[in-house]
């Protein structure tokens, strides 16, 4: 039998925790390796055969893994069975809010997404037909999932989410329905509703599965409609006091008209970089998209689709394709970028920056490289600039896999006494 795990200094762990702790170690190693036997589980975890034995049969009554194949046409028998976790054992909701849009999206335990909707919201709509809309749009994607009964829901939406009470505000600019349809939701339905900001969200999205995924420290700069950062530090995502970690479109810098007050960010950050100030610079520059690179590449569809796609999307791409023609543009968008990076990394010297969002996506490693170019002219410090490999569906893939996370802390406990799960 194994020794007991020591889970802090002069304590050891009680038998109960023991199993516990393998029991999430197990499950962690089927997530990330996929289907294991149980001889392979042993390798991998250190534990003795009948420890590992023990924990299939306890995994396999609680309903969270399952016999999914046998390893190598040569081999029979219960040696050869492949364990792998029961993806069906819970359904997650993801779901972006933009001003005019939400998407929805339904993934299994394991993250694969089975079913996604887009809803537009028309400019004139009430919050009342607004929300009836997003929910229909989910009923669609849950039935489309095979998945009537959700076990977590996460939400990712502009504007300050409050660390302590976990709602929406401080921030006058949000659309109503956003915060009517958070309220639709948890009064609806009896599951947790997780409540994040969108960029936050999306920084999660950039470290697990796309440009970060080397660094535990980095800062995301989103850049779309509006701008944004979020801030990862050892490995933790940063909210602050009143969850305004990020809030970079208020930022004062140089080569604004103004500066930003308490109740608006034009003559900050965002007046150099929102997508608004994008096309005003392009057309400085004489380089709307149809002049770079033709009315078809300007009409083309963004490959991520979202009905709040910002025009200078198109713009920047445009601009990238059109390589000498559309160089000065985005050197003078890289410099003004570099502004913003730089100020952030005077202060946290995160050594990596991923630009994130539609157009940090668009400028691809064109604009990364211009920026990083500008920056170590303005900074001693060394950092990495890179492209956001996600672009504006980050947000949307982090909040999948924040409620994923919560849905995996809740069914494949952590460990320690008083942990229970919903049925």
């Amino acid at each position: 039998m194994d020794a007991p795990r020591t889970v802090a200094a002069g304590r050891t762990a009680s038998p109960t925790t023991a199993r516990l702790i393998n029991d999430r170690l197990a499950l962690q190693l089927l997530q990330s390796e996929g289907a294991l036997t149980a001889g392979q589980l042993k390798t991998l975890t250190g534990l003795s055969r009948p420890t590992v034995a023990d924990l299939v049969e306890r995994l396999q009554e609680a309903g969270l893994i399952a016999v999914v194949g046998e390893s190598g046409a040569q081999r029979r028998g219960p040696n050869a069975r492949l364990y792998g976790i029961v993806a069906d054992r819970a359904h997650l909701v993801g779901l972006d809010l933009r001003t005019h849009s939400v998407t929805v999206a339904v993934a299994d335990l394991l993250g694969e997404v089975r079913a996604e909707r887009t809803v537009p919201i028309g400019r004139d709509d009430t919050p009342d037909t607004a929300v009836a809309a997003a929910l229909a749009g989910l009923d669609k994607a849950l039935a489309a999932a095979g998945a009537p009964h959700p076990h977590t829901i996460a939400v990712g939406a502009p504007g300050l989410v409050d660390p302590a009470t976990g709602r929406l505000g401080g921030t006058d600019w949000i659309p109503s329905w956003h915060v009517a349809l958070v309220g639709e939701l948890r009064a609806r339905r009896a599951v947790p509703v997780l409540l994040e900001n969108e960029v936050n969200l999306a920084a999660i999205a950039e470290q697990r599965d796309g440009a970060a995924r080397d660094h535990d420290t980095f800062v995301l700069l989103w850049l779309g409609h509006g701008t944004g950062a979020a801030v990862v530090l050892d490995g933790t995502l940063r909210r602050g006091a009143s969850g305004g970690t990020g809030e970079i479109g208020f930022l004062p810098v140089p080569g604004t008209a103004a500066l930003p007050s308490a109740s608006g960010c034009d003559g900050g950050f965002h007046s150099l970089a929102g997508s608004a100030a994008i096309c005003a610079l392009a057309a400085q520059h004489g380089l709307p998209a149809e002049a770079v690179a033709g009315p078809a590449a300007a009409d083309a569809p963004s490959p991520d689709t979202d009905t709040d796609a910002p025009p200078a999307e198109a713009v920047v791409r445009a601009a990238v394709a059109a390589g000498d023609a559309g160089a000065a543009f985005l050197d003078a968008l890289a410099a003004r970028i570099a502004l913003g990076v730089a100020a952030v990394c005077a202060v946290l010297d995160p050594g990596c920056v991923v630009l994130g969002g539609e157009i940090g996506s668009g400028g691809g490693e064109e604009l990364a490289g211009r920026v990083a170019g500008h920056l170590a002219r303005l900074s001693p410090l060394r950092t990495d600039v890179r492209a956001g490999a996600l672009g504006g569906r980050a947000v949307l893939r982090g909040a999948v896999l924040a409620a994923r996370d919560a849905a995996q802390n809740e069914l494949f406990p952590p460990g320690g006494p008083g942990v229970s799960s919903r049925p």
